[in-house]
């Protein structure tokens, strides 16, 4: 007797559990049609079933249509990276400078401090091996700085935007070594440091 009765219990929450389909189309007719949109309905208005799907506006206009991507979307240098040049890249090394003086150093008044946030100018050395002056090409953009020799290549992403225009080269034969000094470009740097 208690075997029929779980029987029955679990006939009954069989029953609870799936209505009967005529009672659930009754109900999906009650429930109002914005209750019956999904996670793939976000995003733009669907379009009424006789017209195309218009694109909505946006603030970003492309200037050239057939193009993919407009110059402003490219990373600055990027058409300077050649997979396929067998060169080496050369050994290289960033630093930051300050320009300090007697009442930076001793007194504190222009409240400069050891960070980078604080720094005049970077300088790159380049070690260029069995290199002549004569055999560099060097261009130097915002935030890219491109050398090429006969046996190396360098395309380095600069760390912070530099003056392109403001900026000194010097190769030091004794070394081998190019030495590039490049002022920072940096625009809050009139509120920042003084």
């Amino acid at each position: 007797m208690e075997g029929l009765s779980s029987v029955h219990n679990l006939q009954a929450l069989s029953a609870l559990l799936s209505p009967n389909n005529e009672d659930e189309e009754e109900d999906l007719q009650k429930v109002k049609p914005i209750a019956n949109l999904g996670p793939g309905h976000i995003g733009s208005p669907a379009a009424p079933s006789g017209d195309k799907h218009k694109e909505g506006s946006t603030a970003y206009v492309k200037k050239n249509s057939k193009g993919i991507w407009d110059e402003d979307e490219v990373t600055e240098g990027a058409h300077f990276d050649d997979l396929t040049d067998p060169r080496p890249q050369p050994e290289y090394e960033i630093v930051l400078k300050q320009s300090v003086g007697t009442e930076d150093l001793f007194l504190g008044l222009s409240r400069k401090d050891p960070s980078s946030m604080c720094c005049d100018s970077m300088l790159v050395r380049v070690k260029l091996p069995d290199t002549k002056a004569s055999d560099l090409v060097l261009d130097v953009r915002e935030t890219f700085l491109d050398l090429r020799t006969p046996k190396y290549k360098l395309g380095l992403h600069l760390p912070h935007p530099v003056h392109k225009h403001e900026g000194n080269a010097r190769f030091i034969t004794e070394r081998e070594e190019l030495e590039i000094t490049l002022p920072m470009n940096r625009p809050m740097d009139c509120i920042n440091l003084t």
